[in-house]
C-alpha cells in the first residue's frame, strides 16, 4: 500500500497541472492563524500546546485512517496526502524559467531567477552552485516527504511538510499595507475644511438675510461633513490598529514557530540526507562519494543541505567551468531522479520482504 500509494502521487504530481488548492500552504496558512483566535489562543499560548495545534492535522488524518479500516480509502488518503506534501509548483515554475532563459544564453535573466529561488527557499546561508539548489529543493519536497511517509505513514509526511513551511522565510505572514491608507483617511477632513472655507467667502449676490441663511446653511453642512469625516477617520484608524495588532499577532507567533521548527527540521533531515547521501554514491560516482559521506556520517552539526550537496556534487563530478550553467543543472537534477527511483526500488523490496505494509 505504501508503496503504490507513492507510485500513484508521483505519477499524478508529474502529469496533472498543479494549482494553489493542491500546495499544502494553501490549507496550512490559514490553519495556523486561527492559533491566536481568542477560543484557541489560551491552548496554544504555551509552546508544547503551540506544537500541539501544529501536529494537530497530522493526528487527525491518522485517527481517520485507523478508523475507518479500508484499503481503498487509506490509499485515497494516503495519496491525497502525498500530493499535497509532495512538490511546489512555484519552484517548479523558476526551474523552467531558468532553463528558457539558458537554453536563450540570457545570463542575467537565468542569475535572477536562481536568485529569487533561493531567497523564497531561504538557502542562501549555504553557498551551493545552481545544481546543488536544485538537488536540496529535489531533496525536502520529494526525497524526504517519500522517505518519512515510508517510516510513518501520512503522519510522518505531513508533519514534516509542515515543520518544512514553518522553516522557510514568511511563508504564511503577509507584509503590512503602506502608509497610502493614512492619506485616505485624511482626505475627507481637508474636503470639509474646504466647505467650509468656501461657504465663509461666498460671493454677496443676495440680501442680508438670504446671505446669512445660506451661510448657516452651508456652515451646518460643511459641519455635518466634517463630524462624519471624523467618525470615518475614528473608524479607518480603528481598523488600522486591529490590522497592526493582528501583524504583531501574526509575527509574535511566527517567530515561536520558526525558532523551534528550524531545530526541529535540522534534526528531520539528519537521517534521510545521510540515506539520500548513500543513493547519490549508489547512482553516481561512488568512490568519491563515499568518501564525502562517511566523513559526514557522524557529524550532527552540519547542516543537512550542506551534506547532502556536497555528496550530490561529489557524485556527478563535472568541470569547473560548467559549474552554474544548465549543464550542470540538468546533471544534477537528472542524479536526483535516479536517487528517487533508487529508493523506490528498495521500498519495493522491503514490501516485498513484509517490512512495509
Amino acid at each position: 500500500m505504501t508503496l503504490l500509494s507513492m507510485l500513484i502521487a508521483l505519477i499524478v504530481e508529474r502529469l496533472a497541472v498543479r494549482s494553489p488548492q493542491w500546495q499544502l500552504v494553501s490549507y496550512v496558512r490559514p490553519y495556523l492563524t486561527y492559533a491566536n483566535k481568542t477560543p484557541f489562543s489560551a491552548f496554544t499560548q504555551p509552546q508544547i500546546g503551540l506544537w500541539l495545534w501544529c501536529l494537530l492535522p497530522a493526528l487527525a488524518v491518522t485517527l481517520l485512517v485507523q478508523l475507518v479500516d479500508f484499503w481503498l480509502f487509506s490509499l485515497l488518503v494516503n495519496t491525497l496526502v502525498l500530493l499535497l506534501c509532495m512538490g511546489c509548483w512555484h519552484y517548479r515554475q523558476l526551474y523552467k524559467q531558468y532553463l528558457n532563459a539558458s537554453a536563450r544564453d540570457d545570463q542575467q535573466a537565468a542569475f535572477l531567477t536562481m536568485q529569487q529561488l533561493e531567497t523564497d527557499a531561504g538557502i542562501s546561508q549555504l553557498q551551493l552552485s545552481y545544481g546543488q539548489r536544485l538537488v536540496w529543493l529535489n531533496f525536502k519536497y520529494y526525497a524526504a516527504v517519500l522517505f518519512w511517509f515510508a517510516i510513518l505513514g501520512a503522519f510522518g509526511a505531513l508533519t514534516y511538510a509542515i515543520l518544512r513551511l514553518l522553516s522557510e522565510p514568511a511563508t504564511y505572514i503577509k507584509a503590512a499595507e503602506s502608509n497610502s491608507t493614512a492619506e485616505e483617511i485624511t482626505k475627507p477632513q481637508q474636503q470639509a475644511a474646504e466647505q467650509v472655507a468656501d461657504a465663509d467667502f461666498a460671493p454677496n449676490t443676495n440680501s442680508t438675510e438670504d446671505k446669512a441663511v445660506e451661510q448657516y446653511e452651508a456652515v451646518d453642512s460643511a459641519a455635518n461633513t466634517a463630524a462624519e469625516a471624523q467618525t470615518g477617520a475614528q473608524q479607518d484608524l480603528q481598523q488600522l490598529k486591529d490590522r497592526a495588532e493582528q501583524l504583531s499577532q501574526s509575527i509574535a507567533l511566527q517567530q515561536r514557530l520558526t525558532a523551534v521548527a528550524s531545530d526541529l527540521s535540522h534534526w528531520a533531515d539528519w537521517l534521510p540526507a545521510r540515506l539520500f547521501g548513500l543513493g547519490f554514491a549508489l547512482v553516481g560516482h561512488f568512490s568519491r562519494a563515499s568518501a564525502i559521506l562517511l566523513s559526514y556520517l557522524g557529524d550532527s552539526s552540519t547542516p543537512a543541505g550542506q551534506v547532502l550537496t556536497d555528496i550530490a556534487k561529489a557524485a556527478e563530478p563535472l568541470p569547473e567551468e560548467l559549474i552554474n550553467c544548465s549543464t550542470e543543472s540538468c546533471s544534477l537534477v537528472q542524479l536526483a531522479k535516479r536517487n528517487i527511483l533508487f529508493f523506490l526500488a528498495l521500498v519495493a523490496i522491503l514490501t516485498l520482504s513484509g517490512a512495509l505494509s
